[in-house]
């Protein structure tokens, strides 16, 4: 994990191991599966949808209750099964330097598992025992599938970079912005306009920043990318020539970014505004 991010986890690194205390349920599929779905949630991850809530939340001194921990568990896990169901999708090989599930079993068991991670998240959501909570997850998880068939629909066609933004925003923003819309109504707050703003702008640049190190990685290592898959992202939308295409794709990174902190910038200054402030910083180092 880069340097950088592991300083400003450390910043709440007593509520980041909470949530992972939440993740640490009892597995009771089959043993060979427990062991790899475990495995799985237990890799080195970002959680960054629960550390950008979290530091929002510490800035913003609001309150964090015992069931914010399990509320962004099953953001965790809701984000976790979507990855598998993704690499069930691509085709994947690898996630997170191991051998996919469905590589390792077959599309129709790694489909299960992310349909029980799904249902252990919607548990952790019943415990928790807010209806508008529960409603706000419904409609991201809806959002979310919305993003990945228009995806599907639009494969080998190259459209503009609005179409690109849609998608990135209901693929990724989305959960996002529900991980900081449901926990400030679990602290009995209200998400403002600018609150919203700034989780999306956070959620799509995070999305940019991925895309972006996958068509970098892809021409310097010659190895395959998206495109390769028929998904037409930001760099290639922008221009026919990659560096071209990579250079506009940091100039929209670095828009959505600066968006981002300028939604933050009535935040009183303390630790965890400027753990925030260098978290945006950090998604523009590609």
């Amino acid at each position: 994990m880069n340097k950088q991010y592991q300083k400003i986890c450390d910043v709440v690194k007593a509520d980041l191991e909470r949530v992972n205390n939440c993740l640490a349920f009892n597995l009771d599929l089959q043993p060979e599966l427990d062991r790899e779905l475990e495995s799985f949630l237990k890799a080195p991850s970002k959680r960054i949808r629960s550390l950008m809530a979290i530091l929002y939340l510490r800035a913003s001194k609001m309150y964090l209750l015992p069931v914010h921990y399990e509320l962004f568990a099953a953001v965790e896990l809701i984000h976790n099964a979507s990855l598998i169901h993704d690499d069930v999708i691509d085709e994947g090989k690898l996630r997170r330097g191991r051998k996919t599930l469905n590589e390792r079993f077959d599309n129709q068991l790694a489909v299960i598992s992310g349909d029980y991670l799904l249902g252990e998240a919607l548990k952790k959501l019943v415990k928790i025992g807010s209806l508008p909570v529960m409603d706000l997850f419904a409609d991201t998880v809806k959002t979310m599938c919305f993003g990945e068939v228009n995806q599907y629909f639009n494969k080998f066609k190259k459209t503009d970079i609005e179409a690109y933004i849609e998608k990135s925003s209901q693929k990724t923003a989305s959960l996002f912005e529900t991980a900081l819309k449901a926990s400030i109504i679990l602290a009995d707050g209200e998400a403002d306009e600018k609150t919203i703003e700034f989780a999306s702008n956070f959620g799509l640049a995070f999305q940019i920043r991925d895309d972006l190190i996958n068509v970098i990685n892809s021409d310097k290592l010659k190895s395959a990318s998206d495109l390769d898959e028929g998904i037409y992202n930001a760099p290639m939308i922008l221009s026919d020539k990659i560096d071209e295409g990579i250079e506009k794709t940091k100039d929209l990174l670095n828009n959505y970014v600066n968006c981002a902190k300028q939604c933050i910038g009535d935040l009183e200054t303390s630790v965890y505004k400027s753990a925030l402030t260098e978290l945006l910083e950090l998604l523009e180092d590609v």
